[in-house]
């Protein structure tokens, strides 16, 4: 449901009719899950919110949803684009692309790889893309880890504060993802002053939750902070049974 003034890329439109590339997002069914479950939890229409929902996990993508519909969302034509993730890039300068080819001698497959399965938070600690481990390094005070977890925190902060602006304010912002549902410390990080948003944390409650349906916001807070477990098996058996007729 995005326009297609948030969908196309900066490219001759000819590519996009020959071969369709564009921008399409990953991680839908979680999004629609969450977004919705959220409004169900708070008890409010779905149809008349402004959400954000943050599915942080290995892979992470971030959705602004209005209305009822999805008006951007943080991947694009792959799941690289976007935020920094566990093992992949995300958003890079394409000229840093051909830049790393031509110093290291790497084909396109070779630099796919790169980018996919050796970058993110694994290529800038040198630990893991395990936020668990990177929790351990950041205690022995591993500056790559410490590095790490704050450049990944610092591209989601950047992207809600850019869909607040798409979406022309926030009502909701759910976490969501195995990050999202279990690790306190980002979200409080992608959290701290952003008051001037209406977001307020509840920060002795967000450190005492863990994985369950929860508003972690103050009651203050303009904007209702939760976090919702995805289920994205019970949305695609749900769309099984509506395209079945049962």
């Amino acid at each position: 449901t995005m326009p297609d003034y948030a969908y196309v890329y900066g490219l001759p439109y000819s590519l996009y009719e020959k071969y369709g590339i564009r921008r399409y997002g990953f991680h839908g069914t979680s999004h629609r899950y969450v977004s919705k479950r959220a409004c169900e939890f708070l008890n409010v229409p779905y149809e008349s919110q402004r959400i954000i929902t943050a599915h942080i996990g290995n892979g992470v993508s971030i959705t602004a949803i209005k209305n009822g519909k999805s008006v951007d969302t943080s991947m694009g034509m792959t799941p690289v684009e976007g935020l920094m993730m566990g093992t992949r890039s995300g958003d890079l300068d394409p000229g840093v692309i051909s830049y790393i080819m031509e110093k290291e001698h790497m084909s396109a497959s070779g630099i796919s790889t790169l980018l996919n399965k050796f970058s993110g938070v694994l290529g800038i600690s040198g630990i893991s893309s395990d936020m668990r481990e990177i929790e351990v390094g950041i205690k022995e005070n591993n500056p790559r880890a410490i590095l790490a977890l704050n450049t990944y925190d610092y591209r989601i902060k950047k992207y809600i504060g850019a869909y607040s602006a798409v979406l022309g304010g926030v009502d909701i912002l759910v976490f969501t993802g195995g990050v999202g549902e279990n690790q306190a410390i980002t979200r409080s990080v992608v959290c701290k002053n952003m008051e001037y948003m209406g977001i307020e944390l509840d920060e002795e409650l967000n450190r005492s939750v863990r994985a369950k349906e929860v508003v972690i916001s103050k009651p203050s807070s303009k904007v209702k902070v939760l976090i919702i477990p995805t289920d994205e098996e019970l949305t695609i058996a749900k769309d099984t049974m509506q395209i079945l007729g049962k």
